[in-house]
């Protein structure tokens, strides 16, 4: 699989000035990691969940997560785990079975990862891991044992993804021991631990809060302040630190505004494409489109989604652009192992060399994965090409 691999050659040649890599379950877990890009939440009761799969990574979806918790009911869950083991069955007898995405199954308890593995049986192949909720230290180790002791029962390289959003970590007397604890599981499982991800629904839940569409996660200063705790002390660039992803964008229909549309006109003028421009705003996606610019200056890479709309958002905005790529070649350039500070090739800003190097290494880490753009193409142009057709 590829991002805009659903795009034909020449369209691909047309946006990249690199094109994104080729990459399959079985790549490196930086790579993985990096490449998750918009995952894709599906309930596990959905009756064609097969077919989805199969849709969604014709559009582009590399990563899915088929849920068994919160997106059902309580009283669905054995149902739930029947139609899952069935669904694989068929996605595992496909003949085109290995161009799926990432798929990784959302459980509410540690017990259920062995048990789902064992009745997989030969489709556990398809299987890239378990999304662990509510994580803390003392639910985290159950979690991660169970993991372990099926990933050798199996034979099947798993990896886990745990969720951030116990009110532990949101209260703030009990952040700091919350995060040491979380952060002691994750290094100790470090091999297994994939990405973080942050389930900001559930912190606004614990105030009874929702953030209104135009509003991103970082203007509700409580939620924002957990995502920059938990960035500081897990999303670290010194090698301790892990893929941080973003928060879900909850919107995808109309609503009242209550303030002015926050996406400028100036990129959509040259592109002609004021069209996507007001499709985007009706459906409250130039709020997602902000809140993504800010993960990304917030440390996160990646973002959990429960619309297939918001997929083609996340990967346009992912694409490093072909300054950023100049940039970050300049400054790992090995004559400049020593330091210093050079003007860039687009004699627009200075690039130090020491404090920009964590920085230009993620970028490329990001390029490997999501591509470079050619120098005349921007977001409007990728996010046009990756709209379905």
């Amino acid at each position: 699989m590829r991002h805009f691999g659903h795009i034909a050659p020449e369209g691909r040649q047309r946006l990249f000035y690199r094109e994104p890599c080729v990459f399959t379950a079985d790549s490196p877990a930086r790579v993985l990691a990096a490449a998750l890009g918009a995952t894709l939440y599906s309930p596990a009761t959905r009756p064609h969940l097969a077919d989805d799969v199969v849709k969604q990574a014709g559009r582009g979806v590399v990563s899915m997560v088929l849920c068994l918790e919160d997106s059902i009911d309580d009283a669905e869950v054995v149902g739930a785990e029947e139609n899952l083991v069935r669904q694989f069955a068929d996605l595992a007898g496909r003949p085109k079975s290995d161009g799926l995405p990432l798929l990784f199954v959302r459980v509410r308890e540690p017990q259920q990862i062995p048990d789902l593995v064992r009745r997989l049986g030969a489709s556990v192949r398809l299987l890239s891991g378990f999304v662990l909720p509510k994580f803390t230290e003392e639910r985290g180790v159950p979690f991660m044992e169970a993991l372990a002791a099926a990933e050798s029962a199996s034979g099947r390289r798993l990896f886990a993804m745990p969720v951030l959003e116990s009110p532990g970590l949101l209260y703030l007397e009990s952040r700091r021991e919350t995060l040491e604890g979380i952060s002691r599981v994750v290094d100790k499982y470090r091999d297994r631990v994939l990405a973080l991800r942050l389930g900001v629904t559930d912190f606004c839940s614990a105030y009874g809060l929702r953030r209104a569409p135009d509003m991103t996660a970082y203007d509700v200063q409580i939620v924002a302040s957990v995502i920059a705790d938990v960035v500081n002390m897990l999303g670290r660039s010194d090698g301790t630190g892990f893929t941080v992803t973003g928060p879900v964008w909850e919107y995808f229909r109309v609503q009242e505004r209550m303030f002015k549309p926050q996406l400028r006109r100036s990129p959509f003028q040259e592109g002609e494409v004021e069209e996507l421009r007001q499709a985007l705003i009706e459906h409250d996606l130039d709020g997602l489109l902000r809140e993504i610019a800010l993960d990304r200056a917030n440390g996160l890479l990646g973002k959990t989604c429960i619309h297939p709309s918001h997929v083609p958002a996340v990967h346009a905005l992912s694409v490093v652009s072909h300054e950023e790529y100049s940039d970050a070649q300049d400054i790992l350039r090995p004559e400049r192992g020593g330091g210093g500070v050079l003007r860039s090739a687009y004699t627009n800003k200075m690039n130090e060399v020491k404090p920009h190097r964590a920085w230009a290494e993620r970028t490329l880490q990001r390029a490997q994965v999501f591509g470079v753009a050619n120098e005349d193409i921007g977001f409007v142009e990728l996010l046009a090409a990756a709209l379905p057709a």
